[in-house]
């Protein structure tokens, strides 16, 4: 991976060549940002000109011993660590050794990687991905031993929230005090959901969203559409390279969250406590699994943001599909500054029982309940 393969983020490039040619790589980097955003890609990068056998101003040369490997993510001196689970696979003790190859695969296929797609690759059902205790014992013998070829050798853990209070623990002492020329880099979404201990231990490498105009260029140029489309996509993916994707494919996935989403609502609002039954017991089954479930409350969080700009924001800010802003037209007058906080709180904290393995069944069913009281109360006087 190339720095000129990433979209945007041209300053961010700039900052970590000019730390490399200036000989001040940090042994612990924490690159943060949103998913859709580059920071896995621009990770890789980054390790690459590190080991680049001849470096340019701009990037690594793309075409030396070094750059050929790490282009096919085979070189020996890098290494990965994952969440993973267990699969037909693995039946036990997964580590990310285990799915290797898996991962090479999915990076080439699309580099801005999500974890919906990651888990969805593994083929792990509705587990929860982790990094486990027995990761960590992995990374400790790994990083015992010498590099083969390059300078540095560099361990990339990505998402580093699914380390375990026990994994976390294991690798406190060797992220602080990392055998010479061992490089890790941490890329996250959420700093918050990160271990204190670990996070504290990183240099922060803020990996943020694409700007509008370099992600619009990005899509005219990948999917050869026109001007105008690029621009709403662009607009309304904010930018996220994944969700312009998804934009740009019509996403399944998404559409069903619609109807669901709908057909959810619809019955809380009339208080249609069977329907609800009914409803909480169809997405509780094995089929949507707790990652799906995380993705819908995502889905529905965001709809609600949707209705809170559409009630009180600009009309610039918002980021709905045509069918969205249909559904919206409707439903937003029912999401304002009397219940907002507590609906919000509400998929808030049913996003984070689901995390922890509450039985999805009650959970739904108690937050349909909860959305029937909240969808009556009546607006503020004065509001739109």
């Amino acid at each position: 991976m190339q720095f000129k393969a990433i979209i945007g983020h041209e300053n961010v490039k700039k900052r970590l060549i000019k730390s490399v040619n200036d000989e001040r790589i940090s042994h612990a980097q924490l690159f943060l940002g949103p998913e859709g955003g580059g920071n896995l890609p621009m990770a890789i990068a980054y390790a690459q000109y590190i080991s680049c056998q001849h470096k340019m101003p701009t990037d690594s040369c793309g075409e030396c011993p070094s750059c050929v490997k790490f282009q096919k993510l085979i070189h020996p001196d890098l290494h990965f660590v994952f969440p993973v689970a267990t699969s037909a696979e693995v039946k036990e003790k997964p580590v990310s050794a285990n799915y290797i190859e898996h991962w090479r695969e999915a990076n080439l296929d699309e580099p801005y990687l999500s974890l919906a797609k990651w888990q969805s690759k593994i083929e792990t059902g509705n587990k929860q991905l982790l990094i486990s205790k027995n990761e960590s014992e992995s990374i400790l013998k790994i990083l015992s031993l010498k590099t083969y070829e390059s300078e540095y050798k560099t361990m990339i853990i990505w998402y580093p929230e699914r380390f375990n209070i026990a994994s976390g623990n294991k690798l406190l002492k060797i992220i602080e005090e990392p055998p010479s020329k061992t490089l890790f880099i941490l890329v996250a979404q959420d700093a918050e959901q990160i271990i204190s201990t670990i996070l504290s231990r990183t240099q922060l490498v803020k990996v943020g969203r694409i700007k509008e105009e370099d992600l619009q260029s990005e899509l005219i140029k990948k999917y050869d559409i026109d001007t105008s489309a690029a621009h709403k996509i662009a607009h309304q993916s904010d930018g996220n390279f994944i969700q312009a994707q998804k934009l740009i494919e019509h996403s399944e996935l998404e559409e069903e969250f619609h109807e669901l989403f709908k057909d959810w609502m619809r019955a809380a609002f009339k208080g249609n406590v069977p329907a609800l039954i009914v409803w909480s017991e169809e997405i509780a089954k094995v089929s949507y699994g707790r990652e799906k479930q995380k993705q819908f409350l995502k889905y529905a969080l965001h709809l609600f943001r949707e209705s809170l700009i559409k009630n009180y924001g600009d009309v610039e800010m918002e980021r709905v599909n045509n069918s969205e802003e249909g559904f919206l037209a409707k439903f937003a007058p029912y999401i304002h500054g009397a219940n907002c906080i507590e609906i919000i709180e509400l998929f808030d904290n049913a996003s984070y029982h689901i995390e922890r393995n509450a039985n999805p069944k009650i959970l739904f069913l108690d937050v349909s309940l909860k959305l029937t009281k909240l969808l009556r109360v009546e607006a503020p006087v004065g509001a739109e």
